[in-house]
Parts: C-alpha cells; sequence; structure tokens
C-alpha cells in the first residue's frame, strides 16, 4: 500500500514564509568471425590446398550504459510553437532585503502534463513582444523541484530565478525580459513552459555514489531537486544511502538559497549530507582571501581528490563559469603528485559521466 510522508519546508525570505509540501512514496516507474562450412569434390583423388573463406563482419558497437538516471527521460515534449500554458500558484522572494539582488522562488502548475526528472530545465516563454515585434523567445532555467515537485503531486515544476537589473555604459537601467517576468508574477499568472530539456545533470543511479554538488547563486535549482529527492522523499525504487556534499557560495548571507531546508537535511542525516557555504563578501580563509566556492572546497582538497579516485564519485557543477578553472587549481597539483595529468582525469571523468558541468 502506498504511505505519505509531509515534509514542513521553509523557503528562506525577508518573512521566511512556510510552504507545506507533501510528498508521496513514488511508485518505480517503468526504473566476430562466422564459421563457413568447407566443399569440396569427394570425386577428386587428388585435393590442392584449400583456402578458407572466411567471411568477417564489424564488431556491432557495444551499446553505452548510462550510470544516470535516463530510463524514459522525456525531452522536448513541448516546443516554442506549442509550449504547455501552466499557471503560477506561488512566487516569493528568498533573498533578505539587503542581499545584493533578488532571487525569488516560483512553483507553476503542470497538472502532470511536463513530465522531468531532476537536473533538467524548462523553456520559459515570457509574454509580449521584442524590438522588432516579434514574440520573445525563450529563456532556458534549470528546475528547482524534484520530479514529484514541492506538493509532492508530481504536478507543479519550480524555478529559482534572480532579477536581471543592471546599468549599460550610456547609464541606462536595463531589465532583463524573461527574469523581471518571471520575479513580478502574480499567482494565477498563465506561463509558457517548453520542454523539459537535458540530459547532462540527471542523477547517478547508484544509491551509494558520493555526489559533490558545487553552485553558485541560482545554481543551486538542480541541486536542490537532487537533495529534496535523496532526503526529503519516499521512493520505493530509490534509497538514498551514500554521500551528498553540498558546496554553495554566494556574496552574502542574505544571499544563502534555501539554507533552512538545507540545515534541516543535515540535522536529520549527518551521516549522509555534508554542507558547506562560501560567502565571499563576509569570510576569508586563513590567508585573508574572500571565500569563493572554490577558496571553501581547497579545505578538504586532499579530502576531495581521494574521492575524485573512485569510481562512484559524481561531481555537478552549476553556476558562474569561473568557478571550474579555480577547482582546476585545486586539484593540478595534488593530482601531479600521485603522477596523473588532471585535465587528462578530468576528460576521463566526463567520459564516465562523472563530471557534470552547466554553467554561464
Amino acid at each position: 500500500m502506498a504511505a505519505a510522508v509531509s515534509a514542513a519546508v521553509s523557503l528562506p525570505s525577508t518573512k521566511f514564509t512556510s510552504v507545506q509540501s507533501k510528498t508521496s512514496i513514488a511508485s518505480p516507474e517503468r526504473i566476430n568471425f562466422n564459421k563457413v562450412p568447407l566443399y569440396y569434390n569427394r570425386n577428386v583423388t587428388k585435393v590442392g590446398p584449400i583456402r578458407a573463406q572466411v567471411t568477417t563482419e564489424a564488431p556491432a558497437k557495444a551499446e553505452k550504459i548510462s550510470k544516470k538516471q535516463e530510463e524514459g527521460v522525456i525531452v522536448n515534449k513541448y516546443r516554442p510553437k506549442e509550449p504547455y500554458v501552466g499557471r503560477c500558484l506561488l512566487n516569493t522572494k528568498i533573498t533578505g532585503d539587503d542581499a545584493p539582488g533578488e532571487t525569488w522562488h516560483m512553483v507553476f502548475s503542470t497538472e502532470g502534463e511536463v513530465p522531468y526528472r531532476e537536473g533538467q530545465s524548462i523553456g520559459i516563454i515570457p509574454d509580449g513582444i521584442d524590438k522588432n515585434g516579434k514574440p520573445h523567445k525563450l529563456r532556458l532555467y534549470s528546475i528547482a523541484s524534484s520530479a514529484l515537485g514541492d506538493f509532492g503531486d508530481s504536478k507543479t515544476v519550480s524555478l529559482c530565478v534572480k532579477r536581471l537589473i543592471y546599468t549599460n555604459d550610456q547609464g541606462e537601467t536595463i531589465k532583463g525580459v524573461c527574469s523581471n517576468f518571471l520575479c513580478d508574477l502574480k499567482p494565477g499568472t498563465e506561463v509558457k513552459i517548453t520542454g523539459p530539456v537535458g540530459k547532462e545533470m540527471l542523477m547517478p543511479k547508484d544509491p551509494n555514489a558520493t555526489i559533490i554538488m558545487l553552485g553558485t547563486g541560482t545554481g543551486i535549482a538542480p541541486f536542490r531537486s537532487f537533495l529534496w529527492k535523496m532526503f526529503f522523499e519516499k521512493h520505493d525504487d530509490y534509497k538514498f544511502n551514500g554521500l551528498g556534499w553540498l558546496f554553495l557560495g554566494v556574496p552574502t548571507s542574505s544571499s544563502l538559497l534555501y539554507k533552512e531546508e538545507f540545515e534541516k537535511m543535515k540535522e536529520k542525516f549527518p551521516e549522509n549530507f555534508r554542507l558547506d557555504f562560501a560567502v565571499s563578501r563576509e569570510q576569508n580563509n586563513a590567508k585573508g582571501e574572500k571565500m569563493y566556492i572554490q577558496t571553501r572546497m581547497a579545505e578538504y582538497a586532499e579530502e576531495l581528490w581521494e574521492l575524485l579516485k573512485k569510481d562512484n564519485t559524481y561531481v555537478y557543477m552549476c553556476g558562474l563559469k569561473g568557478m571550474e578553472k579555480g577547482i582546476d587549481e585545486i586539484m593540478l597539483s595534488l593530482a601531479a603528485r600521485d603522477g596523473i595529468d588532471w585535465l587528462d582525469y578530468k576528460k576521463q571523468l566526463k567520459r564516465a559521466e562523472q563530471w557534470n558541468v552547466e554553467v554561464y
């Protein structure tokens, strides 16, 4: 009999709004040489050398078996010309008033018609037209909810969006079209959705894997989806028994996204979840350097390198492009000490689906 569990999860905001979500136990998804006979004429008494006629066939390419949860994954069910039209159910600011920029958490209805997986993205087509009088083009956003959704009924999808506002060289204030459209949405408003898309960031199948998650800002989105599945939900076909290690980098403590959720996970599963924040404008390392995500990781460099040498360790990176270079700098000398070229080794990890990157 299907059981159900409830998880009360707070979405950090100025008022720390609480969202009560029910998470159901998910039912299991779906989850050479050919011998050629030699012939000769029995009436011939003298038989000369017989040349065997052997045919060869190119060996069939072995089908690659993915280490990720790819079975049954759907992509591009909805396209720009025929998007799914959902509705905004909830939209709340999850950064403090003194944070450098606003980030909002929003939930859209899908009625189960946009079947996505943890790690995928959806496209949003903002209302209105561009300067050429044409409909706005879609923007892709990483999904911030598990496949069950924030309400546990597989009928919603959530995003984590930072409002883009900047001043150009002419001193004009420029607002990002899609981010402002999304951050300004009121409950009940229709939203045009495309996708889902992407397989790069899908979770590993192995429930005993070590999953190292590196996120900056709204790059936390796919990791929130991972972590809800790993720690807030119960599934008939998946129980996480490995190690999840999240590194989250933000400029200020008021920009820490989903902090209460992650701390609750750490409290409930101390043996399976590690959590490290890097707050660049408020923290420094022992050398007095600003605490970026790679700076925080450097404090665990030896331990991380040992984990990276195991075939059940998976690294996922989402957010600002520059952080990958910083991580390379940490690993170069450690790998060299073991006689390993880090950049070559990283390519091997990528081929083995153990190094997964989605940066912008």
